[in-house]
């Protein structure tokens, strides 16, 4: 985050996670804005709107400062120092260093490019041990995009239920996924665990609108433990954001529009330019691309001291010889990113 926030800008940036910022003038009619509101243990239409959109009871729902911090809640909740977490490879690195902060024993398991960044069951059930308390993966995959199947999941699942762990995984980029949108994991089973929030897919991060879906006593273990973190949200956010839920499909779709049309550039691309290829897919707002030779920091460096154009290091996510680019925020600005991004290649 440090990186994003002091080194990641550029006239051309291709270094986004998400879809561009949500206009508070295009939301229609606000709703009458009050500092102070009632929020003992989660603001009820809040919880309601969450509930209603991923099909869960209020009481499942937990409310957070973004899908950071859900992460952060959850792990801080579920683990005691040393406890032994099963994660992914590559993956994003802030989910790596929240489990390290709370003190887990971390192990990895590849996704590897070979197979597409596929979730292998078998890779995780090889990585588990008796030990193991808690698996967790990104879905869409983070950086790929890459969709994790309902079969893949359910044994995942069925892996952690063997050894008595439970599944986390980050959703934040799932409604990305514009047509048959699947159903959150959570309806997998009671080992599932979700995380999520409006920042990645819907442009609305100033709010800090994210969630956790667990079990209602989970979830009430994760509403005392924020009591040392977060013990009264911010009102005015919490009625955005029901705003906002009230309004979703409109915002969802003026973002699609953008990253579809930055798609198709993202693959005429990827048809033509030399020395770079990627797994690609037909959702999700980044791309993990490989770079064929030379040393990929050097690489970005000159490409934004030359090109004005920046993209995020790979080993950010564990991977040295890939970098992430983003779409979903301005098509014209992405497509001179392209262009000078192949001018560099």
């Amino acid at each position: 985050m440090n990186w994003a926030k002091t080194q990641s800008r550029a006239r051309y940036n291709l270094a986004t996670s998400g879809v561009g910022a949500f206009p508070l003038s295009e939301l229609g009619v606000l709703p009458p804005l009050e500092i102070n509101g009632e929020n003992s243990y989660g603001y009820a239409p809040l919880q309601r709107a969450i509930a209603d959109r991923q099909g869960v009871d209020p009481q499942c729902v937990v409310t957070a400062a973004g899908t950071s911090g859900a992460n952060y809640l959850a792990f801080a909740t579920l683990l005691e120092p040393g406890d032994e977490v099963v994660i992914e490879t590559p993956t994003y690195g802030l989910l790596v260093d929240s489990l390290e902060y709370v003190g887990a024993t971390v192990k990895r398991f590849a996704r590897t490019p070979e197979s597409g960044f596929a979730l292998d069951p078998e890779a995780v059930r090889r990585a588990v041990s008796p030990r193991t308390r808690l698996i967790v993966v990104t879905n869409l995959h983070n950086p790929s995009s890459v969709l994790a199947g309902e079969a893949e999941l359910r044994e995942v699942g069925a892996i952690a239920r063997s050894v008595g762990a439970r599944v986390l995984v980050d959703e934040v980029y799932l409604d990305a996924v514009y047509d048959n949108t699947p159903p959150s994991a959570f309806h997998l089973g009671p080992e599932f665990i979700i995380t999520s929030s409006l920042t990645k897919v819907y442009g609305v991060s100033g709010i800090r609108c994210g969630w956790i879906l667990a079990q209602p006593d989970v979830a009430r273990a994760m509403w005392r433990l924020n009591d040392l973190f977060a013990a009264t949200p911010v009102h005015p956010g919490e009625l955005l954001g029901v705003a906002v839920f009230q309004q979703l499909e409109m915002v969802r779709a003026r973002f699609r529009r953008i990253v579809d049309a930055d798609r198709l550039l993202l693959n005429q691309f990827l048809d033509r330019a030399r020395g770079v290829s990627a797994v690609r897919t037909p959702w999700g707002t980044t791309s993990f691309l490989h770079l064929h030779h030379g040393e990929v920091t050097n690489f970005l460096s000159r490409l934004r001291a030359e090109q004005e154009t920046s993209a995020v290091p790979g080993h950010f996510f564990g991977m040295l010889d890939f970098f992430r680019i983003g779409m979903g925020v301005n098509h014209e600005m992405f497509a001179e990113g392209l262009r000078r991004l192949e001018g560099a290649l």
